[in-house]
């Protein structure tokens, strides 16, 4: 598997900017798994329970969350529509110990295809940034949140976990250049 990283526009309009930097951490945590044995990704670095299999199988729910479900208003997909989440609201982390590298890279890679599809459709429909996402938050969880703001939100979500994934991955093996 190669994975090619690239590297975020220093000029561009404001979506393809937050583009390419969700590009860029797409690719940096990808990176950070590969060449690992399906154990290591199993991992924890403790105290913390968090490892890089748990980190790609959360990365893909939230892809499919944000972009798919909330974005493009389509039901959750497996496997997340019978994911037993009032059971352990951490199902995605966990359930991803013991699950083959190869799956775990193959669901964000699909998961990440997919969420593609849906923003340029969305932006296709209608490029505002301002506007909601099809998907309205009830009224008791506050705000909708506006495309602009997902795009911002994925850049943060892959920022605050590519720190992770970073410490994780040099505890496993002193990989520092990944």
């Amino acid at each position: 598997m190669t994975i090619e990283r690239p590297e975020p526009a220093y000029s561009d309009t404001e979506v393809g900017m937050l583009r390419s930097f969700i590009d860029h951490y797409r690719a940096t945590i990808r990176l950070q798994a590969s060449g690992l044995t399906d154990e290591q990704l199993d991992q924890p670095l403790p105290p913390s329970d968090l490892t890089l299999g748990g980190m790609l199988k959360h990365l893909a729910f939230v892809e499919d969350y944000w972009f798919s479900y909330n974005l493009a208003a389509h039901e959750p997909a497996p496997p997340w529509d019978a994911a037993p989440w009032d059971d352990d609201p951490d199902w995605d982390w966990h359930s991803a110990a013991g699950t083959p590298h190869a799956e775990l890279d193959a669901l964000l890679a699909d998961a990440i295809a997919r969420a593609d599809r849906c923003l340029d459709e969305a932006l296709a429909a209608d490029p505002e940034l301002d506007r909601p996402v099809a998907r309205p938050r009830p009224p008791e969880k506050g705000q909708t949140a506006t495309v602009r703001w997902v795009l911002v939100h994925m850049v943060e979500e892959y920022a605050r976990h590519a720190g992770h994934a970073d410490l994780i991955r040099q505890s496993i093996d002193g990989a520092t250049d990944v």
